[in-house]
């Protein structure tokens, strides 16, 4: 972690994120995705003027056996993070995210304000092939600096869910990725 953000290349092994890339875009072709909203289970609102993307809640009763690969990944490392750095993590949740082009997320806090279960923030990006014109960075407000990191596959980006202020910026062509969160209960 450096500067209050963990970056690992490769924490989805590329056979894994093929799967899933090939889970996320049958979804999408089926128009199961649903709009993203913001809130939690009290107050949901949407609104495509702070946040445009798509999204598909992972469960394992979807019994899809790459998707319960990614969670038996999740269960490591959570289990790790518990072992080494006492974090108490009991549970987690997680959803296919999809960018289309000229899709965003304006700044914004995971954790809610009424419901502090949600502790660590975590993103896995499933975007072969990404280049800087691509956009789509995910943009960490630091007290002193923005910090852009590329949505390029197999990168996983970890952080604190109330700590830090962060936005999805402008998209230029589809972005992919798991997103969810580390959770106490």
């Amino acid at each position: 972690m450096e500067n209050k953000v963990g970056i690992a290349e490769n924490f989805l092994s590329k056979d894994l994120s093929k799967h899933l890339i090939s889970n996320l875009k049958g979804l999408f072709k089926d128009n199961l995705m649903l709009s993203a909203g913001t809130g939690n289970d009290t107050l949901v609102v949407h609104d495509k003027m702070y946040r445009s993307d798509k999204i598909y809640w992972l469960d394992r009763e979807h019994n899809n056996i790459h998707e319960n690969s990614f969670f038996d990944l999740m269960d490591t490392f959570i289990s790790h993070l518990n072992r080494s750095c006492y974090t108490g993590i009991t549970g987690y949740e997680f959803h296919y995210t999809l960018y289309e082009k000229g899709a965003f997320y304006k700044k914004h806090v995971d954790q809610f304000r009424n419901n502090e279960v949600r502790q660590y923030s975590m993103i896995m990006y499933l975007n072969e092939d990404w280049i800087a014109e691509d956009g789509g960075e995910l943009c960490i407000h630091h007290l002193d600096h923005l910090q852009n990191i590329s949505p390029a596959s197999g990168k996983s980006v970890f952080f604190k869910s109330s700590e830090l202020e962060h936005e999805v910026l402008i998209t230029n062509k589809p972005r992919m990725s798991i997103t969810g969160w580390l959770k106490i209960n």
